[in-house]
């Protein structure tokens, strides 16, 4: 796989995602504006939840070590948000500090409560972190798009490529047995790295396609487009067919369907 930024970038990283969200607030003309990639959503609300989600994951990862959800959920957090514009923009520094400041004060490898159990990727502060970067970049092109900036920021350059990579990890990989065929399946940066999902009856797992592997088998599907249009398919913000799909295209439709609950 490719190499995952050191945990003090994707800190550095997160505090740049937020700070252009919250830039997208402040230029927002009404607050009441809905967010045309979260159809229930208007930019207030949307605020409120991405503060709520950054209060909520500085708790989780202060309270360390935990088999279940040590803190109280997201919505419940979401009802004590500002909703006045210079209220919320400071109610949302805050929440990032908290967030910055319990990351550095664990540091990447302390353990801590997540909801990805049973895929690949670890339970700790680090992974968290790498997560809540993506989370953040991707409400910072929902909240331009309701902002009505005319031309959205796409996720920027390192942030992308790590988000293709922590998707697959945190969101595509189980021990969950796949349902169907075994298959193989790429996703391809353009002028970038590639992965491999296995799919079998032991679950599904990732990993970093190499350059010189010119004899491995081909795979059954693969995806490819450069890595910001790959984060904003895969969190469902642009349509798939602004990707090149090659191959059985039924598999893709089973693997974006596929309930991987144990």
């Amino acid at each position: 796989m490719h190499e995952i930024p050191e945990f003090t970038e994707l800190l550095k990283l997160l505090d740049e995602r937020s700070t252009a969200f919250r830039a997208a607030l402040q230029s927002a003309p009404d607050l009441s504006a809905p967010v045309p990639t979260c159809p229930d959503w208007t930019l207030l609300e949307l605020a409120q939840h991405l503060g709520s989600v950054q209060h909520r994951w500085a708790r989780v990862i202060a309270a360390g070590p935990s088999d279940t959800d040590p803190t109280e959920p997201e919505k419940e957090i979401r009802k004590t948000a500002p909703s006045e514009r210079e209220a919320l923009l400071t109610w949302l520094t805050e929440a990032t500090r908290l967030l910055l400041d319990a990351g550095r004060e664990a540091g990447p490898d302390r353990g801590c409560w997540a909801w990805w159990g049973a895929s690949e990727a670890p339970l700790t502060a680090g992974a968290v972190i790498r997560h809540q970067v993506q989370e953040v970049a991707v409400h910072t092109y929902d909240a331009q798009l309701a902002a009505g900036v005319s031309e959205p920021e796409q996720v920027p350059g390192l942030v992308a490529i790590d988000g293709v990579e922590e998707f697959g990890v945190t969101c595509g990989t189980t021990n969950v047995p796949w349902p169907y065929e075994p298959a193989l399946f790429d996703v391809c940066i353009v002028d970038g790295p590639s992965w491999r999902l296995t799919l079998s009856p032991a679950g599904a797992s990732m990993s970093r396609l190499s350059d010189d592997d010119t004899d491995r088998e081909a795979p059954d599907t693969s995806l490819r487009g450069t890595a910001s249009n790959l984060v904003l398919a895969l969190y469902e913000r642009i349509p798939m067919d602004s990707l090149k799909a090659d191959g059985d295209l039924e598999l893709l439709e089973r693997i974006l369907t596929w309930d991987m609950e144990p």
